[in-house]
């Protein structure tokens, strides 16, 4: 990840799933903003906070329930499922660390699906290889 900050036209350039993921979790987002200062005032108010818990944890829940509902069905549903996920992620560290784990595995295919059309692109070129 390079360390200069997301720009307006980057998301149309096509670098691929990384860059986007880059951007995603940059903490300029207005939404990574957003959530800090909402954070900052629940610790401020430590009364808040088990409420604050208990709501991340039923909204976010909620999000997969309706995620998994919704997977056979055509249209978004495993990108609902992983949004509940990242929801229970922003508090619970159990849920941001198989977050993670589901990026690098999404990348790990992104790649793979990159260099699949290279690899066979390759091959075509240089015809049926001989056993010699």
């Amino acid at each position: 990840m390079s360390g200069e900050p997301p720009r307006d036209g980057d998301l149309a350039r096509d670098d691929g799933l990384p860059r986007d993921i880059e951007i995603g979790i940059s903490p300029r987002q207005p939404i990574r903003r957003f959530l800090r200062r909402s954070r900052r005032w629940v610790e401020r108010h430590p009364g808040l906070r088990w409420a604050y818990r208990l709501g991340v944890a039923v909204v976010g829940t909620l999000i997969v329930i309706v995620g998994l509902i919704l997977v056979p069905l055509p249209g978004p549903g495993w990108l609902i499922v992983f949004l509940g996920l990242a929801t229970l992620g922003t508090e619970f560290p159990a849920a941001a660390r198989f977050g993670a784990y589901i990026r690098r595995i999404l990348t790990r295919l992104w790649h793979r699906w990159r260099d699949r059309g290279t690899a066979s692109a390759e091959a075509r070129r240089n015809g049926p290889r001989s056993l010699e």
